[in-house]
């Protein structure tokens, strides 16, 4: 993108209008898709495909490693079938949910700058499936965190312990290259003050990999009635930590538009994409007064 292009919004599905971006243009791409709801989804007519040949596992090419065809091998090589099957076998809701998911990771893959994050926002029943094939298909060494987003709010359950935490994988687009800038992540208190100096406990402390915030409060005001709405200041020090002023950022689950409305406060350029025609209409109130923003209709699928 350059930087004379205005920031957008468009209506469609995401697997329509992906292909139509260039190679590596975002510094940055958060997605938090529907988690696995089993509603049917569209699928894209055709595949990449990722199992390479090998001699022996033994000798299998590096993780993460481009084709000239830009097909990329995942870890082991011809493995990554195995363990897409094995994951099949344990649960049969998984093939539809990858089957959706797939490919869309695939784009966002190919639009990462070379010193791009993928932040995967995800909960406890897909992560760990997630975690497993995105090693597989982009590398383990392109692994950067395992982020735990903890809350304390609504129904507590009796007979297990209640699940209060989302879950965010963290993937480089190039583990030598990739942008990460702590300094500029707004810092939290300190849980125990008292055990470190009056002038840390003033300045705060930076975040972990365990991030304790808050849901959006339903009388706040950052509520805009979408239901799946995520706090900006998850989005925030996303945004702060992975990019720089003047840098893209793409979200193609875009739904109430937290990571635009993020990232034009920090200076940040964005895309959205999101083909919930409620949602387009939460963006439109939502940039009302954000400058230079332009809604688009998108391609359909073919």
């Amino acid at each position: 993108m350059h930087s004379d292009e205005p920031d957008r919004i468009i209506h469609a599905d995401n697997l329509a209008v992906l292909p139509t971006f260039p190679d590596g243009r975002f510094t940055l791409i958060y997605l938090d898709p529907p988690f696995n709801t089993g509603r049917a989804q569209s699928r894209q007519s055709t595949r990449h495909v990722r199992v390479a040949e090998s001699p022996t596992d033994d000798a299998a090419p590096e993780p993460g490693s481009v084709s000239t065809v830009g097909t990329i091998t995942g870890f082991a090589g011809k493995r990554y079938e195995r363990i897409r099957g094995d994951l099949l076998r344990y649960d049969d809701r998984f093939d539809d949910y990858w089957g959706f998911l797939e490919p869309r990771l695939m784009e966002a893959w190919r639009l990462l700058a070379d010193d791009g994050t993928l932040y995967l926002h995800l909960d406890y029943r897909e992560a760990h499936y997630a975690k497993v094939l995105l090693d597989a298909l982009f590398g383990r060494e392109s692994f950067l965190n395992e982020l735990i987003w903890a809350y304390d709010y609504g129904a507590k359950a009796k007979s297990r312990w209640p699940t209060k935490h989302d879950t965010i994988l963290v993937y480089v687009k190039n583990p030598s290259a990739y942008w990460f800038d702590s300094s500029a992540v707004d810092r939290e208190p300190y849980m125990a003050p008292g055990l470190v100096t009056p002038e840390k406990a003033e300045l705060g402390k930076l975040p972990t990999d365990v991030w304790w915030h808050t849901i959006v409060s339903p009388t706040g005001r950052e509520k805009t009635g979408y239901p799946t709405q995520k706090p900006e200041g998850i989005l925030r020090r996303i945004v702060q930590a992975s990019t720089r002023e003047g840098d893209w950022v793409l979200d193609f689950f875009a739904g109430s538009g937290t990571t635009g409305a993020v990232a034009a406060t920090l200076g940040r350029r964005f895309v959205l994409v999101d083909e919930n025609p409620e949602a387009i209409a939460v963006m439109k109130g939502r940039f009302t007064d954000v400058a230079g923003v332009v809604f688009e209709q998108g391609p359909t699928v073919s």
